[in-house]
């Protein structure tokens, strides 16, 4: 039961997380520091008050362990939001970003000595085969657009580089954090809202390095067009507006994350977030009429494809519960 309703507060808050924020980087591409700090800052006064009792409650993971953990996940949340800046167009990145099951995977061989079946090392190939079809069709989409616009076509192409070597340097530190989680789970106990507070409260002093950085973009915020806020009757400014939207629904995602943390494999969580992806990378190709050809509308089938046929691997064995049974074996 609990693991149906963290399903429904991912695919409910991260669906639409998405779409508040790309409404900001439609207007501020760069404004990834602000949004992610706004994120860490709401969720951390959140389990300051609720969940550790003002500091009060002592936590069952040894603050070391979530030394470790923050490092990666501060890494990765500022990497990703930073490569939006970098011509990387939001479809592509969450195409890209679906890479974590393979991500996962390998790491899974390499650091925890798994071996999967033939079916999920198939479904791995069409999700790479996938990924491969859109990254490369984007660039070239890049180089074409840039060099009749500008006339800087390698240039627009390098910076694009960069922005898919961040999303891979994410993607490995993710999946490497996703399987950090899970063997910590495994000796201290699950404690989902505990990791939830400490995730994001101890990385707050990092984004003093980034304070110039997000005070210009809040002037940015101030400056954008007053709208008013249904049912509550106020006004403000429209940006504001959308960060504060997207704060909560990222709060709502990162809550049912969590707890499908403590529920499921780390794999399992994988899978399911790349799913999630999916169903927000059609909604705005449709809503905002995102660029996307025939080659990407293929490449997205084949990661499709993959992460269905990675699923129907545990109907065929029977599953009936949102959990696998752990077929997978250490050597």
């Amino acid at each position: 039961m609990r693991s149906a309703f963290a399903v429904c507060l991912v695919f409910a808050g991260c669906c639409s997380n998405v779409i508040f924020l790309e409404l900001l980087v439609r207007q501020h591409p760069g404004c990834g520091n602000i949004v992610t700090f706004a994120q860490f800052l709401f969720i951390a006064v959140e389990g300051f008050l609720f969940e550790v009792d003002l500091g009060r409650k002592r936590p069952a993971i040894p603050i070391r362990y979530y030394i470790v953990m923050v490092t990666m996940f501060f890494t990765v949340s500022v990497v990703n939001n930073y490569a939006l800046n970098l011509n990387i167009a939001m479809p592509l990145h969450m195409i890209f970003r679906s890479g974590s099951l393979i991500a996962n995977m390998i790491l899974g061989i390499i650091i925890l000595k798994k071996r999967y079946s033939v079916f999920k090392y198939a479904s791995i190939a069409l999700v790479s085969v996938g990924i491969f079809t859109c990254t490369f069709m984007s660039a070239k989409q890049v180089t074409s657009e840039t060099s009749v616009r500008e006339n800087d076509g390698f240039q627009a192409f390098a910076w694009w580089l960069l922005g898919i070597g961040a999303l891979t340097f994410a993607l490995l530190t993710s999946a490497r954090m996703g399987i950090f989680q899970e063997t910590l789970y495994k000796q201290f106990g699950k404690h989902p809202k505990e990791a939830l507070f400490y995730n994001h409260a101890l990385p707050l002093p990092g984004f003093i390095f980034l304070a110039s950085d997000i005070y210009n973009h809040a002037v940015l915020f101030n400056k954008s067009e007053l709208y008013p806020v249904p049912v509550l009757g106020v006004t403000m400014p429209i940006m504001w507006f959308y960060l504060l939207m997207n704060v909560i629904t990222q709060y709502v995602c990162i809550r049912g994350v969590f707890i499908l943390t403590t529920e499921c494999t780390s794999l399992t969580v994988t899978l399911m977030v790349t799913l999630r992806k999916f169903v927000s990378l059609i909604f705005s190709i449709w809503y905002f009429q995102n660029p996307f050809t025939p080659w990407h509308w293929l490449g997205t089938l084949f990661v499709f494809l993959g992460t269905l046929l990675y699923s129907e691997v545990w109907n065929h064995l029977g599953a009936t519960r949102l959990m696998p049974p752990k077929e997978d074996k250490k050597n």
